[in-house]
């Protein structure tokens, strides 16, 4: 290979970068990685909803839709904002959106 074909070619990061990346990754897809934590995120990306909302949505105990969005919130994947009594949450992360539609478009 001459010279001028190495120059051509992309610059590969210095390994420990990619490293790093494919830690963030893998952290970011095992906090996807449960059916009901996937599901709670496919019903809030369209809109905005309460616990009560998901809890009865998903049919599940109020106390597994709290603990998931605890998670979530903890890892910066969705917000929350309170009205009143109700508080109400939305994806917050555009990763996440992403990766949530491009799983809906894939398997439904």
């Amino acid at each position: 290979m001459n010279s001028q074909n190495r120059h051509d070619q992309p610059s590969l990061p210095p390994q420990n970068i990619v490293g790093d990346k494919a830690e963030e990754a893998a952290e970011f897809l095992k906090a996807l990685a449960h059916k009901d934590r996937l599901w709670i995120l496919c019903e809030l990306v369209e809109e905005e909803k309460t616990v009560s909302q998901l809890e009865t949505a998903l049919d599940l105990r109020q106390s597994s839709v709290s603990q998931h969005l605890a998670r979530f919130r903890h890892e910066g994947f969705v917000k929350s904002r309170r009205e009143g009594k109700q508080v109400f949450y939305a994806i917050a992360d555009q990763r996440t959106l992403k990766i949530i539609r491009l799983l809906y478009d894939i398997f439904c």
